[in-house]
């Protein structure tokens, strides 16, 4: 671990995303206020009425205009269809002066999201769910990593924690989180050893207590305790879970921050982190489309 850092309780390095994202934030201003504050702008799409939801575009919209960026929000009732949520995407997709969309996701039941994000072209969807994104990902080819995963990267990094040759395990298989991070993590230059388990791995805590870098992204509530941690071990909680106690993630941090020798808070962990790479990627998509200069 790297410099002077601030330490949990039990001696682990607290790998604090909001501190790294207002550092990313501040880089991003500076980068745009040097080019000379071309328009980049970020639209955001959210149907319903989802509290959560609601706070999490807000504090995206938020950040954005801290980074010198424009923002955009479509906003459409509970009640939208299929068709009319399709209209708004293929609008703002069609609008030369918005660089990157994101939908919020969950949306309402009633509403197949798979249609909506493949509307979204590989230069805007700066969330980077799409299959043409995820595809590009998979091939090693220019394009938008989901932002959860290249956050964690971004910890890992700015935390002095050693990848290459580190052997990982991702607890939880999704396409938004645990397969594109394997991606990232195990790519050439990167180099990580990589293993994806998951809710039918045997002998879990076994293979976990393995790990040099342990990531939680299952969305089970403190899944990860301190016998699944190899002492000294990064530990990363990317879980949700919402309880009678409120947020917690799938890590027991209390239990396991006396272990480790890096640990994820929960929140301010990767959360804070999934927004500044939203952002990252949102002045990448403007250079893609010719709106800001190649840097």
């Amino acid at each position: 671990m790297n410099g002077e850092m601030e330490r949990t309780p039990g001696g682990a390095v607290l790998m604090d995303g909001g501190r790294l994202r207002d550092e990313i934030v501040a880089e991003l201003r500076r980068t745009v206020d040097s080019a000379g504050s071309p328009h980049v702008c970020l639209a955001t799409v959210l149907v319903g009425d989802d509290r959560p939801s609601q706070l999490y575009v807000r504090a995206k919209h938020r950040k954005a205009e801290e980074a010198g960026m424009a923002s955009k929000g479509v906003e459409l009732p509970p009640t939208a269809s299929q068709a009319e949520v399709e209209d708004a995407v293929g609008a703002l997709v069609a609008d030369p002066s918005v660089h990157g969309i994101l939908v919020q996701l969950p949306l309402p039941d009633h509403l197949d999201p798979e249609p909506v994000l493949g509307l979204l072209t590989p230069e805007k969807d700066v969330d980077g769910l799409t299959e043409r994104n995820m595809g590009r990902l998979v091939r090693g080819l220019p394009g938008h990593a989901p932002c959860t995963p290249l956050g964690v990267t971004r910890l890992l990094k700015r935390y002095g924690v050693t990848v290459s040759g580190a052997e990982t395990v991702i607890v939880g298989r999704s396409t938004l989180v645990g397969l594109p991070l394997a991606l990232l993590l195990s790519r050439k230059g990167v180099d990580a050893t990589v293993t994806i388990a998951h809710s039918r791995t045997p002998e879990l805590a076994d293979l976990c207590r393995r790990a040099d870098i342990l990531v939680g992204a299952a969305g089970a509530a403190r899944m990860i305790t301190a016998e699944h941690v190899k002492p000294g071990a990064a530990v990363i909680d990317v879980g949700v879970s919402r309880t009678e106690a409120g947020i917690v993630g799938d890590v027991d941090f209390d239990a396991v921050q006396a272990v480790a020798g890096a640990i994820t808070p929960m929140p301010g962990g990767t959360g804070p982190m999934t927004i500044a790479c939203l952002l990252e990627n949102t002045l990448a998509a403007a250079r893609m489309l010719g709106g800001f200069p190649a840097g």
